[in-house]
């Protein structure tokens, strides 16, 4: 889907791929992807589950100086890849790459310990000219979520990837649930048809869910 001047594709499970419009390519959480996906300039990772931080996959894209983006617990994986550089960013940071800024917001479970907070694990808010995407990784419903209620406006378009799957993440229900808080021009669900958790169903329940919010979803197609 193309968004302003940002091409946006999903990967599969929780992995998307943006093409801005100078060229740059940005990778996050890439896991099973297909053959043919070009080499990035910049992979973020959210976390260092195996199917967030895949290193065969991570390898397939990767190229002589690729900026990869991690929590400090992936560093020892991401050390096996030759060439590229590593950037450790944790809760709260913010990097910038030309027009590209990139900052770690909190992801965790409530109530679950796959993913507890005190891990420090992460989703990201990818701000490029006025198209902003948050890919909030392996989350419940969090509070600090509140605090991305404004990025819709001032002529910003602000897409929202969120996981469905329940079990590890949040469900259907809750992804609508902030999705209705997050006012998005676009909601995009994930973490589901890899095998992992989570099957086509429960994005298509997230994609009702949000019609009767009046909020628009829309499920991308596996590239």
């Amino acid at each position: 889907m193309e968004i302003k001047d940002i091409k946006l594709d999903f990967l599969g499970h929780s992995g998307f791929l943006i093409n801005e419009s100078s060229g740059k390519k940005i990778a996050i959480d890439p896991y099973n992807i297909s053959e043919n996906i070009q080499k990035v300039d910049f992979i973020l990772i959210t976390h260092s589950h195996y199917d967030h931080c895949s290193i065969k996959d991570i390898e397939k894209i990767s190229k002589e100086g690729t900026i990869i983006v991690i929590p400090p617990d992936a560093q020892s994986k991401i050390t096996k890849i030759e060439n590229v550089e590593m950037q450790i960013i944790e809760v709260g940071d913010e990097l910038t790459f030309g027009n590209i800024k990139i900052e770690a917001l909190p992801s965790y479970n409530v109530g679950k310990e796959f993913h507890p907070k005190s891990e420090g694990w992460i989703g990201y808010l990818i701000k490029i000219n006025n198209v902003i995407i948050y890919h909030a990784g392996d989350t419940d419903k969090i509070p600090e979520m509140n605090k991305l209620t404004g990025y819709g406006k001032h002529g910003n378009s602000f897409i929202t990837l969120l996981p469905v799957s329940g079990t590890y993440v949040m469900d259907a229900e809750e992804a609508a649930e902030v999705a209705s808080i997050l006012s998005p021009e676009i909601a995009i669900p994930m973490h589901y048809g890899a095998g992992v958790a989570g099957t086509k169903e429960d994005a298509e329940k997230f994609l009702k869910l949000c019609s009767e919010l009046n909020i628009k979803a829309e499920i991308l197609e596996k590239i």
